[in-house]
């Protein structure tokens, strides 16, 4: 059953946002998707300050960054940094799109926050969104993004849905090149395999905001509709799921992609590892925009606070888990 504050969040998007349309060019549905966003993103907390920079690939294009920095709270807690992929299923989103969530996330955690706008889909093929945030994040990691960030601050993952896509295949793809230093991985309503896994599957086939067949016509825009795919951006198709940094897995009820989440956390809690289970009943896929009147989604960003705040530890005293 939908949370009813949920349920009139759902009745305000449709007004906005009819929602994923082949019959529409991404183009168009950017320009659709960018309305619908701009329409619940408040302004920004008094106490958050942004600055925009670019970072040059080396392969030779500009990802456009934007830091989000809580001014008060930078003082107050550990020094920390959170990169945050935002999603829209590799075609859709922007700096602009998800700043609701990354806004909120600096204000209320004290943390560093850099939103990564990377290259979309299908102008830009898997696995060209998972290499634009590798790149950003062994940046980091080496104290080179155009930012005056915190010497010696740890540094997590963050995404949603296709971003946390992004986030979960860097972590792996780091822990499989030896290189440590993340301290936490938070994925909200993540997409981790090139099809939902089950019963959400079935049962949430046709869930209000993302539908099964949405996920199939993202997935078919960023990777293609037919297999082989790049074997490290499909997190749920890895071999191994040890020695990653503990995580947050993030579901919601309503949502085919709800199990992604499940069955990740499973798997590295069956590998020894660290991964924290949050299932937010009467949700829905994308609802972390709802943030100002469902108190589920309230709940929802309390957890990735409390997560993103316990692991903001000084990378000096302790590595990688």
């Amino acid at each position: 059953m939908l949370e009813p504050e949920i349920a009139a969040f759902i009745e305000r998007t449709a007004a906005i946002y009819s929602g994923h349309s082949t019959s529409l060019t991404p183009s168009e549905q950017r320009q659709i998707y960018d309305r619908y966003a701009a329409a619940f993103t408040p302004a920004l907390p008094d106490n958050v300050a942004t600055q925009d920079a670019a970072f040059q690939s080396p392969a030779g294009h500009s990802i456009a960054l934007r830091l989000y920095r809580n001014r008060a709270g930078r003082h107050e807690t550990p020094p920390g940094t959170v990169l945050y992929f935002h999603g829209g299923g590799f075609v859709l989103g922007s700096l602009d799109s998800h700043q609701v969530m990354t806004a909120r996330i600096a204000a209320d955690t004290g943390l560093d926050v850099i939103a990564v706008d990377y290259r979309l889909a299908p102008e830009h093929r898997a696995p060209a969104a998972h290499d634009d945030c590798l790149e950003v994040t062994l940046a980091a990691l080496a104290g080179r993004l155009p930012f005056d960030l915190q010497s010696g601050a740890a540094l997590q993952l963050a995404g949603d849905s296709a971003g946390a896509t992004l986030a979960a295949s860097v972590a792996m793809r780091l822990r499989d090149d030896g290189v440590q230093g993340l301290r936490g991985l938070v994925l909200v309503y993540p997409m981790l395999g090139t099809d939902p896994q089950p019963p959400a599957r079935e049962t949430e086939a046709h869930a209000p905001m993302l539908k099964l067949a949405d996920v199939h016509a993202f997935r078919d825009f960023y990777w293609g509709a037919h297999p082989p795919y790049p074997a490290w951006t499909i997190p749920l198709d890895a071999t191994r799921f040890d020695s990653l940094p503990p995580t947050l897995a993030i579901g919601v009820e309503h949502d085919p992609l709800r199990d992604d989440a499940r069955v990740f956390a499973e798997r590295i809690h069956a590998a020894g590892g660290e991964a924290r289970l949050w299932i937010g009943a009467g949700l829905v896929h994308g609802c972390w925009r709802a943030i100002e009147s469902s108190p589920g989604v309230q709940s929802l960003h309390a957890e990735v606070c409390r997560f993103l705040c316990a692991h903001a530890a000084p990378a000096s005293s302790a590595g990688q888990r």
